[in-house]
Order: C-alpha cells, then sequence, then structure tokens
C-alpha cells in the first residue's frame, strides 16, 4: 500500500520562510535518516532557462557549506547541472556512486497562480519534466519545488519569461532552509551519540 503524499507549502515572501521550511524538511530528515546513512540533494534543471534555473542555483548555493557535513553529497549546480539530457545516466549511477542514499530532488515548478513564489515539500519522490511533458523517470525519497510561474498552457514560453528575482529569491530560501535543517539535524544525532 503506498503512503498518503503529503504537501507542504511555504509562502517564499514569508518572513518565516526560512524557519518554517526547514523545520518541514528537518521533520522528515529525523523521521526517515539514520545519521550514517549518505544523504544527496539533487538539484534539477538548467541555467539556459531562467524558470528552470531553480535547482542549479540551490545547487549552487549549497556548494560551499555542504562540504562541513559528513555523508552529505550534491550533484546538479550551475558549473555542473543535471538536466534533462543527463538524468537518466545520472540517476542509473546514484547506486553505484553512492550507499543507499536518501535522496532529496530540489527542482523548479508550474502551478496555479495563488501559489507562485511558494516553495512545496512533498514526502515522494519528483517527477522532472512534468510541467512541459517530457517522459523523464521519478526520483528522490522527498521532493522540494518552487513554483515559479503559471501552468497550463505554453509551459517552455513561460519557463523562459519567468522573472529571475523570484527564482533566485525562492533558491535563497530552500538552500537557507536546506542548510539550516541539515545543521539541526547533525546537531540532534550528536547528541543522541552522547548517551
Amino acid at each position: 500500500m503506498n503512503p498518503i503524499v503529503k504537501s507542504n507549502y511555504v509562502n517564499s515572501a514569508s518572513p518565516f520562510a526560512v524557519n518554517n521550511f526547514s523545520n518541514l524538511i528537518f521533520n522528515y530528515l529525523i523521521d526517515k535518516v539514520n545519521v550514517d546513512r549518505e544523504l544527496l540533494i539533487l538539484c534539477i534543471g538548467t541555467d539556459r532557462s531562467t524558470g528552470d534555473a531553480l535547482g542549479p542555483l540551490v545547487g549552487h548555493k549549497l556548494s560551499s557549506v555542504l562540504s562541513n557535513y559528513k555523508n552529505v553529497h550534491l550533484l546538479g549546480t550551475l558549473d555542473s547541472p543535471v538536466h534533462a539530457q543527463n538524468l537518466e545516466k545520472i540517476i542509473d549511477n546514484l547506486n553505484d556512486d553512492y550507499k543507499d542514499p536518501f535522496i532529496i530532488a530540489v527542482d523548479a515548478s508550474l502551478g496555479r497562480q495563488d501559489k507562485v513564489g511558494y516553495v512545496c515539500i512533498k514526502n515522494s519522490s519528483l517527477k522532472p519534466g512534468a510541467g512541459v511533458n517530457k517522459n523523464l523517470p521519478a526520483v528522490g525519497d522527498i521532493s522540494i519545488t518552487g513554483v515559479v510561474n503559471i501552468g497550463g498552457m505554453m509551459e517552455y514560453m513561460v519557463l523562459q519569461n519567468t522573472r529571475l528575482s523570484i527564482v533566485m529569491s525562492m533558491a535563497e530560501i530552500i538552500s537557507k532552509s536546506i542548510h539550516s535543517a541539515l545543521f539541526k539535524f547533525y546537531a540532534e544525532k550528536d547528541k543522541e551519540c552522547t548517551y
């Protein structure tokens, strides 16, 4: 029996966005991840499209801070993006490169007008390219998306014409939230190990 998919949205414009979103990420990690299990943050997208650059921007922002954490890996940055052309090969190699990793998949999404600017976390895998009718494999134990623009028609054009400011703002919220959640997660696990 498949678990019920839960989605939690946070408005990235809220002054409490990082605190609220990092708590959601932390709760998933504390429930599902053993401290010795490898954690992989897979940021999907391309910098060739403004709307689709969310994943690589998150990866770029995280790349300088993740070296502080044991067993945490990052794929998908501005310099080395994970996108439609290389995603299947990367997914095929994950189990060779990492030992049973817990995967947080990050990507941009299109949605309803009232959700544009919101970041979302789900307890399910991500289906990259679904918003632009691409058939790519699902990936991730949990998924984080940022609703960058309105979906429904002319998706490629909509992604190309998405304002960079909204994408940058969401990338900042997501990257800070992941970093904060990891800090709290490892602090909590270290406490458990000392007793």
